[in-house]
């Protein structure tokens, strides 16, 4: 018996890699067809979303999508990886600081801005991942990129000894790094910062309530059905007899889309992602029925 298509999402314990939750859930799963919209670093938690058999299709477009998280910044030591998993390369008196200080630092970090993604991601350089070549020795130099912080939430600042600690809560634009906002703005503030703290609440429409643990899943194991999966994260439309038969035979359709949209049979079978190609056009992006 196949396994059913559909996502699994997983609130991601600290301590493990993103790749051991894949491997842990084809085991409960019972296939190899697992994969993720998206890693997150050994130290952090929280939403990891999953898609099993024919749902992996969905995961390419769902890594666009908006990601929130919540946050503690250290300020006053800077790491060689931004987080708390990297070693020490400076200290310095953070608290010193006023609150007033702490929040106009971050809000500069809002909006569309250019980010120098942390050395030790998981970006390309020349077909080999930066933190590989960190690893090895290699001084890393990555480009800055457009990203955009939609909202970031100063919460509370904690001192203790000479460091101050700032809890955070950020939405953002996929590709956005938390831990080189921490880094940026322990950096415009004179003191250093780092990432002590990593959890992400959402991605897209998925959040932690919907998250299940890896225990949780050993018990009970279920998929969010491939259909009910596409209405949540993508504009859905119905489509008539006809209109859906076209779609089979990966057709384009008379419609006017505002952008990549979930259609779905009259009896409510999802069948395909469809993109505007025109103001009365659509095409197939991806067809999930033979």
């Amino acid at each position: 018996m196949s396994s059913p298509s559909g996502l699994v999402v997983v609130d991601k314990p600290a301590g493990v890699t993103s790749h051991d939750v894949v491997a842990r859930v084809r085991r409960l799963a019972g296939t190899r067809k697992v994969g993720h919209a998206g890693t997150l670093d050994p130290m952090a938690t929280g939403v990891l979303v999953l898609g099993v058999e024919r749902a992996t299709r969905l995961l390419g477009h769902l890594m666009l999508t908006e990601k929130s998280y919540d946050a503690t910044v250290r300020l006053g030591v800077s790491t060689t990886t931004d987080d708390a998993e990297g070693e020490v390369v400076a200290e310095t008196k953070a608290t010193g600081l006023t609150e007033d200080e702490v929040r106009s630092a971050f809000a500069t970090q809002v909006g569309d801005i250019l980010q120098v993604p942390t050395a030790v991601s998981a970006i390309k350089v020349d077909g080999k991942r930066a933190y590989q070549r960190v690893r090895d020795g290699e001084q890393v130099e990555l480009k800055a990129r457009p990203v955009t912080v939609h909202e970031l939430t100063v919460g509370e600042l904690r001192s203790e000894g000479d460091v101050v600690d700032v809890d955070i809560s950020v939405r953002c634009s996929s590709g956005t790094y938390i831990r080189a906002i921490a880094r940026d703005v322990g950096a415009a503030l004179g003191v250093g910062g780092h990432l002590t703290m990593l959890r992400r609440t959402a991605v897209g429409p998925y959040d932690l309530a919907a998250a299940k643990t890896l225990d949780e899943l050993a018990d009970e194991f279920g998929v969010l059905g491939l259909s009910d999966a596409a209405r949540a994260a993508f504009p859905a439309y119905d489509l008539s007899e006809e209109q859906a038969r076209d779609v089979r035979y990966g057709r384009k359709l008379g419609l006017g889309l505002d952008g990549l949209t979930a259609v779905f049979a009259p009896d409510g079978e999802f069948l395909a992602l469809y993109e505007p190609v025109g103001a009365q056009s659509a095409k197939a992006a991806a067809v999930f029925v033979g």
